[in-house]
């Protein structure tokens, strides 16, 4: 082939990728709450809530997988049952989407400060690697999802363990903890645009009775897949629940 002809067709490849890029590309409105549905100064008030709590959780992921080298395989598990779970999006009318959350296990192994690393990682990715967008709601987004929910679920769980049954109080953790990350979004978007009338309670309720006609459901089968992937690990890494001094791994 001659040099005119591979520049001829570099050039037409090139040239129908853009093309394509034009003509298909468009914005992505399936984060958690999208892409510029904020204004700038909550999206900074959300990043500098979020910054602290990634700052603990980077140090205990250093100290945990230093200490434990064993658990990597959990912690990456967590952090994969977080990712499938929360790209799986409901389109909603609220600025934001419905989805499973997946943080409920992170938070039982590891607790609230690990997933709120994992959760971070699993949302910049989803922004990035699945064009969901919400590289300025992300900070927002993580306190929601991998801050409030993880600190639901491990409260929970603390709170349960020894006193109920572990499926159940898994089945809570997850559930609650998926819950409690919508009330908290409706919170956040109440914050950001409050009725003209009623105020922030007004505007809360308004966005926390629309998510609860599609989060119910989607919370109470997140617990139960949570607590067949719980039963799970207590049948097949009993070692590493030890590690992690996790009720159960006994079993």
């Amino acid at each position: 082939m001659t040099k005119h002809a591979r520049l001829k067709r570099w050039a037409i490849i090139i040239g129908g990728g853009l093309a394509m890029a034009a003509i298909e590309a468009r914005p992505a409105y399936a984060m958690h709450i999208m892409e510029g549905f904020l204004p700038p100064v909550w999206c900074a008030v959300w990043f500098a809530v979020a910054l602290p709590f990634w700052a603990v959780g980077f140090l205990r992921i250093r100290r945990l997988v230093a200490e434990k080298p064993e658990t990597r395989l959990l912690l990456g598990l967590a952090g994969a049952f977080a990712f499938v779970l929360s790209a799986l999006k409901i389109p909603s009318v609220t600025g934001s989407s419905s989805h499973p959350t997946g943080v409920g296990l992170g938070a039982v192994l590891f607790g609230p400060a690990v997933m709120s690393v994992l959760g971070g990682i699993v949302l910049l990715f989803q922004a990035l690697l699945l064009a969901h967008g919400g590289l300025t709601t992300l900070g927002a987004n993580t306190v929601s999802m991998a801050v409030v929910g993880p600190l639901v679920a491990w409260g929970i769980w603390k709170a349960l363990r020894g006193r109920a049954p572990d499926w159940l109080a898994v089945f809570l953790a997850a559930a609650l903890a998926d819950l409690l990350t919508y009330v908290a979004t409706s919170a956040q978007l109440a914050l950001a645009y409050p009725d003209p009338a009623g105020g922030f309670a007004a505007s809360f309720l308004k966005f926390a009775a629309i998510f609860a006609i599609t989060q119910v459901p989607l919370a109470i089968s997140e617990g139960i897949l949570t607590v067949l992937i719980f039963n799970a690990l207590q049948t097949n890494a009993a070692p590493e629940l030890r590690a992690l001094n996790v009720r159960g791994a006994e079993l």
